[in-house]
C-alpha cells in the first residue's frame, strides 16, 4: 500500500466509524492502533492460514522456556559472547561489501515500493549480528531512517504506516544473506536506538562499535521472566477464547500482555546491563518461541469470534 492509499483507507475508515456510530449509537471500538495490530507476524506466526489454538494444545505450538520440549532457541549458548563478529558478513570490523551492497539495495526497493516522498536519511545494520552475541538464530536488522516530519505532521500516523509497511514486508519476503533472514525497520531521525553495536551502510562506517567484553547474564530470572507471560498466553487460549467466554476481556488482556512485554525490554535496555538484561533476554525468548506471534494470532482469533454472527 502506497502512502496515498494509506491515508484514503485511513478517512474511509473514519466515514464508516461515524455512519455506524449514528445508527448504533455505540460507535467503533476498532481503532487504527487495533487494526494495525491485527495479522499474523513472522515470529511464530501463521502464514497464510489462521491459528486454530482451540483444538491444539498451545504447548505443541510454542512451549514455554524450561517446560518440556521446549524450542531449542532459548538455550542459553545461543547468548553467549563470541570472540569476533560474524566471519561471512564482516572482514575485521568492515562489512563486506557484498553483503553492504545487497542490503542497501534491499532497503531502497522497500521504501520505492511504499512511494513516500521521503528522503533516506540512512540506512543502519544493527542487532546482535552487529555485535559479538551473534548466534545462528539472530537475523539481520536492517533499519532505514527517515525524517517523519517530512512526510507528515502527523508523526504517529508516519510511525503506523510504516510498521505495517514493514511487517506485510517481512511476512512475505524471505531473504537470506549469507544463512540469516533480513528483518526491515523504519526508524524516525533522533530517534533512540539501544544497541551497542550501529553500523551506517550509507557511510560505510561504524556510528557505535561494538566491543568484545564478556557479560554475565542471568539466565534464570530471564527465563522466569518469559515463562510467566508464555503461561499468560496459554491460559487466554485454554480458558477464555477455547471456551467462547468474553472475547473482549480476551482482547484487553492480549494487549496489557503486549504492554508489559514492550516496558519490560524497555526497562532492561535503558538498565546498565542493556542489551544483555534479563529484560532484554527474557523479550528474545518470548520472540524465539513465537510467544509473540502467537499473541497477535490469539488477538485476531479473539476479534474475528467477537465479530462474528452464527446462522442461527
Amino acid at each position: 500500500m502506497s502512502w496515498k492509499d494509506y491515508l484514503d483507507s485511513i478517512n474511509e475508515a473514519k466515514r464508516y466509524k461515524k455512519r455506524v456510530s449514528r445508527k448504533s449509537g455505540k460507535g467503533i471500538e476498532r481503532s487504527l492502533k487495533t487494526l494495525l495490530d491485527l495479522g499474523p507476524q513472522k515470529k511464530g506466526g501463521y502464514k497464510n492460514k489462521r491459528a486454530r489454538f482451540g483444538k491444539k494444545k498451545f504447548n505443541n505450538i510454542s512451549a514455554p522456556p524450561g517446560a518440556p520440549g521446549g524450542l531449542e532457541e532459548a538455550e542459553e549458548e545461543s547468548f553467549r559472547i563470541q570472540s569476533e563478529l560474524q566471519p561471512d558478513l564482516w572482514e575485521g570490523d568492515k562489512l563486506n561489501d557484498e553483503v553492504r551492497e545487497r542490503l542497501l539495495e534491499i532497503a531502497e526497493d522497500f521504501m520505492t515500493g511504499l512511494e513516500v516522498e521521503a528522503d533516506i536519511e540512512d540506512i543502519r545494520f544493527t542487532g546482535s549480528l552487529a555485535n559479538y552475541n551473534w548466534s545462528k538464530y539472530s537475523d539481520i536488522d536492517l533499519h532505514v531512517v527517515a525524517d517523519f516530519s517530512k512526510i507528515n505532521s502527523d508523526t504517529d500516523l508516519v510511525k503506523a504506516f510504516f510498521d505495517a509497511a514493514r511487517m506485510r514486508w517481512n511476512d512475505i519476503h524471505d531473504i537470506m544473506i549469507k544463512g540469516y533472514e533480513v528483518e526491515i525497520y523504519v526508524e524516525n531521525l533522533n530517534e533512540k536506538h539501544k544497541s551497542t553495536g550501529i553500523y551506517s551502510l550509507t557511510d560505510d562506517e561504524w556510528i557505535k562499535k561494538p566491543k568484545p567484553d564478556s557479560k554475565d547474564i542471568d539466565f534464570e530470572t530471564a527465563d522466569k521472566k518469559a515463562k510467566d507471560y508464555a503461561d499468560r498466553a496459554e491460559y487466554i487460549s485454554r480458558e477464555v477464547i477455547a471456551k467462547k467466554k468474553d472475547y473482549d476481556q480476551a482482547i484487553r488482556m492480549i494487549d496489557r500482555a503486549k504492554q508489559k512485554i514492550r516496558d519490560m525490554r524497555k526497562v532492561g535496555l535503558e538498565s546498565e546491563e542493556s542489551e544483555f538484561s534479563p529484560e532484554n533476554i527474557a523479550f528474545k525468548i518470548l520472540r524465539r518461541d513465537g510467544v509473540l506471534g502467537n499473541l497477535t494470532d490469539l488477538k485476531q482469533q479473539a476479534y474475528d469470534a467477537k465479530m462474528s454472527l452464527s446462522e442461527e
